[in-house]
C-alpha cells in the first residue's frame, strides 16, 4: 500500500481549546504556561469527587453563517467547524482550485455530541418535553462533525471518522496521510473534535483517574487527568499539489504508526513495550533514526501508570538519545481532550518546530524519579527543532505515533 511516491505536507491549521480559540491565542497561552483547567459549569459536578476540567466558555462564530442557521449542531460540531474554517483560511485554499472528488476528510472523535443527547433525556426526565427537540439526538453519532464539514466545503472524496478514544484524531491524521500517499486524495482535512459531557466525566471519575487538583503530567504527586474539550484541524496536501498553487508549506508528515498492545482495557503495558513499538514503527515509516528526533510531544496524561509506561517506552525507543532532547506534555494547559487530543497536540508540535519553542509542561514541578526525561518544567525551551514525535495512547492499547518535520524551503 505505502509506495512513498507522494509526499504529504501541512498547509493550514486551526484550533479551538480552553486556552485559545485560534492558533495565535492558543500558542501564546501555551508558551506562557497558562492553564484552561478550572471549575466546570457545563453541567452539575456536585455529585463527583472532582469539579474541574478545561471547558471552553467562550467561542466566536458570528462570522460563520452555517452555524447560525443550523440548530442541530452539537458542541463538538461547533468546535470542529470553527477550527476547519481557520485551517482552510490559513491554507489559502479556495473552492475554485480544488476538485471535490479529490478532496477527503478524516476526523477523530471520542464523545462527539453526546452532551446534546444528555440534554434531551434530562429534559424528558424533568417533564419538559417541549424543551427537548428531537434534533438534539443527532449528536449521538460520532460522524456528525465529519458530515457537517463535508457539506460546508463540498467534500466528495474519501470520508473517515476514527474512534479509538484518546488516539482518535492522531489516527485520523494517519489515515489522511495514507489517503494522499496512495493517490486517493490530493487534499485532506484531518484532525478531530470532542466535547465535554457528563457520561465521560462520570466514567473517568468512577475509574478514579481524574486529579481533583488538576492534571500534573509526570509529576511525582500526580493523581490523574483533567478532562478537556476542543478541536484541532490540519490541512494535509500532496506536495506537488501544494506547490502548484504556491501554497505556504509549514511542515511535512514523514511517517506514522498505529498498533495495539492487547494488554488491558484501561491500563498500559507497564514495561513500555507498546509505546516503544509504535514509536519504532513510526520512525521506520519515516525512514529516520532515533538520533534524528529533536523533541517529543508526549501523550502525558498525568495518570500514575501511563506516564511511567510512556517514559520507559521513550527510553527504549530512542535509547541514550532520549535524555538529550526536550520533552513536554500540554495536557496541564488544555486538559485531556480525548478524541481531539492527538490533533491539538500535533498542532502544538508543528508550532514548536516552526517557532523553535517547546512549551512548558504545566503542573509539573518535581518529576517522578521513574519519569527521568528532559522535561520542560517552569518555562519553555528554545532551540532548533526540525523533527518531532507526537504520541497518543488510548484505552485498550490503541497507540499512535506521528513523525513531523519542519518544512525548510
Amino acid at each position: 500500500m505505502n509506495k512513498r511516491k507522494r509526499r504529504v505536507v501541512v498547509t493550514g491549521m486551526g484550533v479551538v481549546t480552553a486556552i485559545g480559540d485560534d492558533l495565535n491565542s492558543f500558542w501564546d497561552s501555551l508558551i506562557k504556561g497558562k492553564s484552561g483547567i478550572g471549575d466546570i459549569t457545563l453541567f452539575d459536578t456536585s455529585s463527583y469527587r472532582t469539579k474541574n476540567g478545561a471547558q471552553i466558555k467562550k467561542l466566536k462564530y458570528d462570522d460563520i453563517p452555517y452555524i447560525n442557521n443550523d440548530k442541530n449542531l452539537s458542541r463538538a460540531d461547533l468546535f470542529g467547524i470553527v477550527s476547519a474554517k481557520e485551517a482552510i483560511k490559513n491554507s489559502g485554499l479556495i473552492e475554485d482550485v480544488w476538485n471535490p472528488f479529490r478532496f477527503g476528510i478524516s476526523l477523530g472523535a471520542g464523545s462527539g455530541g453526546i452532551y446534546s443527547v444528555e440534554q434531551y433525556f434530562k429534559k424528558i426526565y424533568q417533564g419538559e418535553k417541549e424543551k427537548a427537540p428531537i434534533s438534539l439526538l443527532t449528536g449521538y453519532s460520532l460522524c456528525t462533525t465529519t458530515d457537517y464539514i463535508s457539506k460546508i466545503y463540498n467534500i466528495m472524496g474519501p470520508r473517515i471518522t476514527a474512534a479509538t478514544v484518546c488516539s482518535s484524531s492522531l489516527a485520523a491524521i494517519g489515515f489522511g496521510i495514507d489517503l494522499i500517499r496512495n493517490d486517493l486524495a490530493d487534499i485532506v482535512i484531518a484532525g478531530g473534535s470532542d466535547s465535554l459531557c457528563e457520561v465521560t466525566y462520570s466514567g473517568f471519575n468512577a475509574l478514579r483517574i481524574v486529579d481533583p487538583k488538576g492534571c500534573k503530567p509526570f509529576d511525582k504527586t500526580r493523581e490523574g487527568i483533567s478532562l478537556g474539550e476542543g478541536a484541532g484541524i490540519i490541512i494535509l496536501e500532496e506536495y506537488e499539489h501544494a506547490l502548484s498553487r504556491n501554497a505556504t508549506i509549514v511542515a511535512e508528515m514523514l511517517g506514522y504508526a498505529i498498533c495495539a498492545e492487547a494488554y488491558h482495557l484501561t491500563a498500559p503495558s507497564p514495561d513500555g513495550e507498546g509505546a516503544k513499538r509504535v514509536m519504532e514503527l513510526a520512525m521506520k515509516d519515516a525512514k529516520i533514526n532515533p538520533s534524528s528526533v529533536d523533541t517529543i510531544n508526549t501523550h502525558g496524561t498525568g495518570t500514575p501508570l501511563n506516564d511511567i509506561a510512556e517514559s520507559i517506552g521513550i527510553k527504549k525507543a530512542l535509547k541514550e538519545h532520549a535524555h538529550h532532547i526536550p520533552v513536554c506534555s500540554i495536557k496541564g494547559s488544555i486538559g485531556h481532550c480525548l478524541g481531539s487530543a492527538g490533533a491539538i497536540e500535533a498542532i502544538s508540535l508543528i508550532l514548536t518546530l516552526v517557532n523553535g519553542i517547546v512549551p512548558p509542561t504545566v503542573g509539573l514541578k518535581e518529576p517522578d524519579p521513574k519519569c527521568d526525561l528532559n522535561f520542560t518544567i517552569d518555562k519553555p525551551k528554545h532551540g532548533d527543532f526540525k523533527i518531532g514525535i507526537s504520541n497518543s495512547f488510548a484505552f485498550g492499547g490503541n497507540n499512535v505515533s506521528l513523525i513531523i518535520s519542519r518544512f525548510d524551503n
